[in-house]
């Protein structure tokens, strides 16, 4: 259910600025992402999971409120991560 660890760091690596950039806004957007992914198909087929659920709303808050500090942060950075991200169809 949880990211690997390979996984991540292939978000990691496509969504740093520099070498060695994990607390960016772009990549913790990115990480989330992919974790939400992950979350919502577990939710798919565990309806009653309302622990995951929780965990699911908690992560797309956060996921919600970088997306907002990347947007006032720096307009074209946003919509490029947005677009190669798939989010705002």
């Amino acid at each position: 259910m949880a990211l690997t660890q390979e996984h991540k760091n292939e978000i990691i690596k496509k969504y740093a600025r520099h070498e060695g950039d994990t607390g960016s806004a772009e990549v913790q957007i990115a990480v989330l992402t992919a974790d939400i992914n992950e979350i919502n198909n577990h939710m798919k087929a565990h309806k009653k999971d309302f622990h995951s659920q929780r965990g699911l709303m908690k992560k797309i808050g956060h996921r919600r409120n970088l997306i907002a500090y990347l947007r006032n942060k720096d307009v074209q950075r946003y919509r490029e991560l947005i677009n190669s991200l798939g989010l705002r169809r």
